[in-house]
């Protein structure tokens, strides 16, 4: 099939009405139609703009200006901004026939895109929509720079090959609260994290995205430019947008706008896109193939110290957040990924999925971005089962992994990675705040779909389901701490030492009473009671043979640890000459039956740790199962659906027939 870059704009493409009368000095005058309606705020199926200039007299566009200008205001916080005296230039809401008509003002996308407070959440928007793509065969989304051809400054690049978006779903996707993501696994709902994200990251976007579907293949290019807006003085949203149609006939795209209403856009996508020439926009699906969306956003926003808010200079692989990297004086805490994920968007890539399939690849800077499991990084791990409840009803199950990081006693870090439908919404939330050391390196990762995110995708929405599992969290972290902080070499705050004073008599006797009373309350909390979802296999005989941080001595260690052979050191005490007993000595017996006990410690803690494992598994599959019996319900029943739609045509094909038979009786006679 050929590609022809010049487009044909013959009566054989779809007509549109044309929606506007243009004044002299190019703005459109105060006379709207119902039925006709430019901008976003009332989203017809048909207008792409809702103000444009005066086109010019002959097809072949070309941009009136060669730099692309950039907004008034090059830092984010301070674009808000808007000039009240170009404002009252533009066009007035106008009522006609006794109806108003509301516009979303350009200022709505600027004040509309603060809800990202962080940048790499803004991405991470925009790879939400090529991963949802994976469902109609995308493999691969890139994230990179790229250069606009105007004025040659940094933009950045966002490409996938999914299914592309036909002209409605463009319109949808410029436009605010449409949404078609109807699947349960899709992370998309709001409608509204395209224009949040965009208009975080640059003052404009321009995108590309050619669509396949029904043996109908079309391409579209739209425009959302706050810098056309704000320099133009416009009081509404106006968004130019071209529609293209492949014919067979010609083997060419055709645009599906009629002429007037096609070069008026071009012209405004000419001027204040990069691109210059409708070659240039055309050119830029060359790399697009059959299906797939280009998204190119320049004037990039600065920070403070008028520098690009994301550095794309200090790592070639890398794009990196200059203001948000904290060196600390430990290189382990600098380097472990808990720290620099707020700075790296590599790091945060690798870790912003639970699951990614291996046909699919994150391609940054031009190479791949490892998936990262924050589980994997975790030693002595557990496996809770949570079950929340709200009104008395249980809303899901959820399986939180919690352990020490591997680097553990080293590292000041805490918290859990908190997921939603495979999305990390909330990266190490702290939910505790160690003193004493208390819940320091414990790390948990879980994918809790029973409460909703904010719209921003960073934080959750504060509901009694999210005050409850930060609860638990705090429980679990705690509980947790208490029971294995020993292993990394904490000391367990809950023994006591024996004091000498009440382990002797006057005279320097043993006394026996003391060392059987003490037996016997050890004996009654011999188990450490463990907290849900972990093994009740903790012995405190297991936890002092393990490495401590005290300075204790040992005898007593084990006297206190170990009654038995306390006791039976004291019954064996040397008897003097003059009747009287005499504290004794353990017997080298005693230390190598001490010995012998370690041993035992140690292969007990190795079938602890087979089954940690077999309890992970096992709640694996329980998850598995019940999601197969789900997906199994659904199949049954969508075939019960189609058994009785194949019912009802086989009764219509012998009602047709009977009706044939009927018609052909009638003609023979």
């Amino acid at each position: 099939m050929s590609y022809n870059a010049s487009i044909n704009v013959s009566q054989d493409a779809l007509v549109v009405k044309p929606e506007h009368r243009y004044g002299s000095k190019g703005l459109v005058l105060p006379q709207d139609s119902e039925e006709n309606r430019g901008s976003l705020g009332a989203q017809s199926s048909t207008s792409v703009v809702d103000q444009v200039r005066t086109p010019p007299e002959d097809a072949g566009v070309t941009s009136s200006s060669t730099i692309c200008p950039a907004p008034v205001c090059r830092q984010f916080w301070k674009a808000g901004s808007y000039s009240d005296e170009l404002s009252s230039k533009s066009q007035q809401p106008s009522m006609q026939s006794g109806k108003n008509y509301l516009h979303v003002h350009p200022m709505f996308l600027h004040s509309n895109a603060t809800s990202h407070k962080w940048a790499f959440g803004a991405v991470a928007e925009l790879l939400d929509n090529a991963v949802d793509e994976i469902q109609n065969g995308a493999t691969f989304v890139i994230v990179d720079k790229t250069t606009n051809p105007k004025d040659g400054t940094t933009a950045l690049l966002v490409q996938d090959d999914g299914g592309g978006m036909d002209p409605q779903a463009m319109r949808h996707c410029m436009g605010f609260g449409f949404s078609d993501k109807k699947s349960d696994s899709a992370i998309g709902r709001y409608g509204n994290g395209f224009k949040t994200s965009t208009m975080r990251l640059g003052a404009d976007v321009i995108v590309f995205s050619r669509h396949y579907k029904n043996q109908t293949w079309t391409q579209s290019i739209g425009l959302l430019s706050y810098t056309y807006l704000t320099r133009t003085g416009h009081d509404r949203i106006v968004v130019p947008i071209l529609d293209y149609e492949y014919k067979a006939s010609t083997s060419q795209f055709v645009t599906l706008q009629d002429r007037e209403h096609f070069i008026s856009n071009l012209s405004i996508l000419l001027e204040w896109s990069p691109f210059s020439t409708e070659a240039e926009l055309l050119q830029q699906f060359d790399n697009v193939g059959s299906h797939g969306t280009k998204v190119i956003i320049y004037n990039l926003w600065l920070n403070s110290d008028a520098k690009l808010e994301l550095d794309f200079d200090s790592d070639a692989e890398d794009i990196l957040i200059e203001g948000n990297i904290k060196k600390t004086g430990c290189k382990i805490m600098n380097d472990h990924i808990a720290t620099r994920f707020s700075y790296s968007l590599r790091v945060y890539l690798s870790i912003l999925y639970l699951r990614i399939p291996e046909t699919f690849k994150i391609l940054l800077r031009g190479k791949v971005v490892e998936h990262h499991n924050v589980a994997d990084d975790l030693k002595h791990q557990q496996y809770i089962l949570y079950k929340p409840q709200a009104a008395g009803h249980e809303e899901a199950e959820v399986v939180t992994t919690i352990g020490f990081l591997k680097e553990a006693p080293k590292v000041n870090l805490c918290g859990f990675c908190v997921y939603h439908k495979n999305r990390l919404i909330m990266p190490f939330w702290q939910v505790v705040s160690y003193s004493n050391s208390r819940g320091r390196g414990v790390v948990g990762a879980l994918e809790a779909n029973f409460v909703e995110p904010t719209h921003n995708k960073q934080d959750f929405e504060k509901t009694v389901l999210l005050q409850k599992l930060e609860k638990r969290l705090k429980e679990m972290t705690v509980e947790y701490w208490n029971c294995h902080s020993v292993l990394i070499g904490y000391r367990d705050l809950k023994k006591r030492r024996p004091t000498a004073p009440q382990n002797l008599q006057p005279g320097g006797r043993t006394n026996v009473n003391m060392f059987q009373n003490n037996s016997a309350g050890d004996s009654g909390r011999q188990t450490i009671n463990p907290p849900p979802g972990f093994p009740g296999v903790f012995h405190n005989a297991n936890l002092a043979s393990l490495p401590r941080g005290s300075s204790e001595p040992v005898v007593l260690e084990k006297r206190k640890e170990h009654p038995d052979l306390v006791a039976s050191a004291a019954s064996k005490r040397k008897v003097g000459n003059d009747g009287f007993s005499v504290p004794g000595h353990i017997r080298v017996e005693q230390f190598v039956q001490g010995s012998a006990t370690r041993s035992q410690d140690s292969e007990t803690t190795k079938l602890m740790d087979e089954n940690k494992k077999l309890r992970a598994k096992c709640l694996d599959h329980k998850v598995r199962s019940q999601n197969l019996e789900i997906k199994a319900m659904n199949l049954r029943s969508e075939v019960e659906k189609v058994k009785s739609e194949y019912e009802r045509l086989m009764e219509e094909l012998q009602a047709l027939g009977k009706v044939k038979e009927e018609r052909s009786r009638n003609v023979n006679t």
